[in-house]
């Protein structure tokens, strides 16, 4: 008689799923959030006074909530009674989580399928040992999220109530903006947005922190987290992801702040200070933050390029922001120096950066590209929009960043399905690819002869 396979308990069908199929993983439980999420938006409770919520509308929404995007359809402060609201924020809390949980368990996995000094490395990192202790990892990433929302939400608190709030609201902007700060959502629960604010230190500050830190990635806050006095000792990873972001905020203060320090309908009017803090800001929201305080559509053109390709890059891997990452723009950059040098190895901070890496994340920017490429082609004979403004808000979907022209409010259904999908494939997409193609380990013993093309 046949004995039957016993059951898998829940760790060891994840520690299955991880290592057999971590697309599968990673879809399917973006999929099952979001469709839980999106009824729950469907329920006339979920809306504010007697207005109706539209399947595409509450779909659109959802997706954008569980993968931190940001971008709207209807007004959050207005459309969405307090439970719409709550729902919301628990679905950008559930997706911010599940972004960098995902994504850790997906780094693990791949460490598993790569040499022993590499998994070595990867554990004292994580500090863990297999993809059976995927509860501890998650514990970590939960107290640690959950710690830096509430330092943010203290920090806010106080100003909502400067501002003439009662206190159980000003508790629940604080908080409602802290998690979509932390998570780069960009929802805004406030009915008059961040436009009054664009002045204010003490409301923006705390703003820009939270994107930032959040746009960094778990593994970057947690190795920074525990060697804070050896530098030195930081991964590569860490190292990249720092440089580089410090410096697009950098060179994306400088192009932006020059473009709009005389524009009369964004900075114009300012004083100095606040030209700083608006400048600052809209340098740092590109990383998938999503937040304003300026109408976007009102930016030049020469804003909107330069924004275009800060949200295309986004944040670091393993974080809540979206885009192609920036260790992805780093390998390129570094791949196109030591080709200038004539070196045979890609090199920084004292280490060499394997090959596949390279391939990897060229074939990560070319899918990227591709997919803005197709969704634009769509939206330009949906809606008949001009190029800047579809580019804009395409790559703002596939990014997960959440700032818009004003285009995506005026969709029509079919362009909102559109850019509903294209929200999803970009918050799981370059995630599970970059992660099936390591996996990916085909060994051929016949290798063809070598002849090189003509390059440029």
């Amino acid at each position: 008689m046949e004995i039957p396979a016993p059951l898998l308990t829940a760790r060891e069908w994840v520690d299955d799923v991880a290592r057999r199929s971590p697309a599968r993983l990673a879809i399917s439980v973006f999929a099952a959030i979001v469709a839980t999420v999106a009824g729950l938006l469907m329920l006339p409770v979920s809306t504010a006074g007697d207005r109706q919520t539209s399947f595409v509308d509450a779909l659109f929404t959802a997706t954008s909530a569980v993968c931190v995007t940001g971008l709207t359809v209807v007004e959050t402060a207005t459309h969405w009674s307090g439970f719409g609201q709550a729902v919301i924020l628990v679905g950008i809390k559930v997706g911010g989580l599940g972004v960098m949980t995902l994504a850790s368990i997906l780094g693990m996995a791949v460490s598993r399928r790569i040499g022993l000094t590499q998994r070595l490395l990867t554990v004292a990192e994580t500090k863990t040992e297999s993809l059976g202790e995927v509860g501890s990892l998650v514990r970590v990433v939960i107290i640690t999220s959950l710690s830096l929302e509430a330092a943010i939400a203290l920090m806010l608190f106080p100003r909502f109530l400067t501002l003439g709030e009662e206190a159980g609201t000003a508790l629940w902007h604080a908080v409602f903006y802290a998690v979509s700060a932390f998570n780069n959502a960009g929802f805004v629960p406030t009915p008059e947005g961040l436009g009054p604010y664009i002045g204010d230190w003490w409301m923006n500050l705390p703003l820009i922190l939270g994107v930032f830190v959040g746009s960094l990635g778990f593994p970057v806050i947690l190795n920074v987290a525990r060697r804070r006095t050896r530098v030195g000792k930081w991964s590569l990873h860490t190292k990249l992801t720092l440089s580089v972001s410090l410096l697009l905020v950098v060179v994306g203060a400088l192009l932006i702040g020059s473009a709009e320090w005389n524009n009369e309908k964004t900075f114009g009017g300012l004083d100095v200070p606040s030209k700083l803090l608006a400048t600052l800001f809209a340098a740092v929201m590109p990383r998938s933050g999503g937040f304003s305080t300026v109408d976007v559509g009102d930016m030049t053109e020469a804003t909107w390029l330069m924004t275009d390709a800060l949200m295309f890059v986004g944040g670091g891997s393993a974080s809540t922001a979206g885009g192609i990452r920036v260790t992805t723009l780093a390998v390129l950059l570094l791949a196109i120096l030591s080709e200038a040098r004539g070196d045979h190895d890609v090199e920084a901070f004292g280490r060499r950066i394997p090959r596949d890496t390279l391939r990897l994340a060229i074939t990560v920017t070319f899918i990227g590209a591709t997919a803005v490429l197709l969704a634009s082609l769509l939206l330009l004979e949906i809606t008949g929009e001009t190029l800047d403004r579809v580019l804009f808000d395409v790559i703002s979907a596939f990014a997960t960043v959440g700032l818009s022209t004003g285009l995506t409010a005026e969709l029509p259904d079919a362009g909102k399905y559109v850019m509903t999908a294209l929200m999803f494939i970009g918050r799981t997409g370059t995630m599970t690819v970059a992660a099936a193609l390591a996996l990916r380990d085909r060994r051929r013993v016949i290798r063809y002869p070598e002849e090189r093309p003509i390059i440029g």
